[in-house]
């Protein structure tokens, strides 16, 4: 892999960072392929081999029904989240996909609560180059934790 399409893929994770945070919900399935999956598993159904997943999205058409829920169904008290995403760990390339993980965590500020560490973990994505630039085709977020809050609401 060359250094600008490294560089790309850092600012793709920045980006998305970036937009999750913002609370600007329409942007986040514009990072995903129109054929994508999102899927967030806890770390022990992930080593196990199970199936089982917290949320799982098969499409940017789910992403985008999650968004409206988000914004029109939903109601929760509200906070705001911060991600810190660690630098890509790129594990394969093949063609125009790009295998790789990240670490993540999740900072949650309730509007008048401490900020507190939300979620914990690594992405597994499958990143694909297309002529907007590079997309995640598959995103799998495994956090640590067996014990999440009793709702996840905001993507991770």
């Amino acid at each position: 892999m060359d250094f600008n399409t490294y560089y790309e893929l850092n600012q793709l994770f920045a980006d998305y960072a970036s937009a999750v945070d913002s609370g600007n919900w329409e942007l986040w399935p514009e990072f995903f392929t129109e054929d994508c999956s999102y899927r967030l598993q806890p770390r022990e159904n992930h080593e196990r081999g199970f199936p089982l997943a917290t949320l799982s999205f098969e499409s940017k058409g789910m992403l985008r029904d999650r968004v409206y829920g988000i914004k029109e169904t939903l109601f929760h008290d509200p906070y705001y989240q911060r991600h810190v995403i660690g630098a890509p760990i790129v594990r394969k390339v093949e063609g125009d996909h790009i295998h790789c993980e990240a670490n993540y965590a999740v900072l949650r500020t309730k509007l008048s609560q401490e900020s507190s560490v939300f979620n914990v973990g690594r992405y597994i994505d499958v990143v694909h180059r297309t002529p907007q630039g590079l997309k995640f085709a598959s995103k799998l977020v495994v956090y640590d934790s067996e014990m999440i809050p009793n709702s996840i609401i905001y993507p991770i």
